[in-house]
């Protein structure tokens, strides 16, 4: 009988302490998903800037990085969610697109002044040194990669996104694009607050 007390005892005191550790990581979890949704309700991609030069319509989005961490592991285990964001909170990435108004394929030469081949490769390996940011700081950030969604013709834009690596998180940032494909000059699109600012 006095076995049968202790063993329930020891029962007991363990699973009190599985209580304890189960809340501090439900909270934690709770704390992750209320972060993660005030982003989503203002929307993921709600931060886009537009400049138009003659007919074509350039876009600059900038999406915070635990969306494509979302989009990749889902929302099962949000503690590693936000872990994997830690790691990779001085990342910065933006979806550029370019359009044009009467929904033409901007790789044809008419746009680009080469040839449509050398226009997909350009956009595939040579327009990341088109691309830098500018901190509130006056740090001048370098393009460190870009990734040319090719739509085959299917859609009526092109889409890259560019990856930004070292910025502080909580850091305004301005893209500047020297345009050296469609030959429109300088733009630049400046992001007036932080992801971090809207999501506490």
């Amino acid at each position: 009988m006095k076995d049968l007390n202790k063993l329930f005892c020891i029962l007991f005191v363990f699973l009190c302490i599985s209580c304890k550790k189960e809340t501090k990581e439900d909270t934690r979890n709770s704390e992750i998903r209320d972060r993660y949704f005030n982003l989503e309700k203002i929307g993921w991609k709600s931060r886009a800037y537009t400049q138009k030069v003659d007919d074509i319509g350039f876009i600059a989005t900038e999406v915070p990085i635990q969306y494509y961490i979302l989009k990749d592991l889902g929302t099962e285990n949000l503690i590693s969610v936000d872990s994997l964001y830690e790691a990779n909170k001085r990342e910065r990435i933006i979806e550029f697109t370019f359009q044009q108004d009467e929904e033409k394929d901007l790789l044809e030469k008419e746009f680009t002044g080469i040839n449509y081949t050398d226009a997909v490769k350009y956009m595939s390996f040579g327009l990341n040194k088109d691309f830098y940011v500018v901190t509130s700081k006056k740090d001048t950030i370098a393009c460190s990669g870009v990734t040319y969604e090719r739509n085959y013709k299917i859609a009526p834009y092109q889409k890259v996104l560019l990856f930004f690596s070292g910025i502080d998180p909580n850091e305004k940032i301005q893209l500047i694009y020297e345009d050296y494909l469609f030959r429109k000059g300088t733009l630049k699109f400046q992001f007036k607050d932080t992801y971090t600012q809207i999501a506490l």
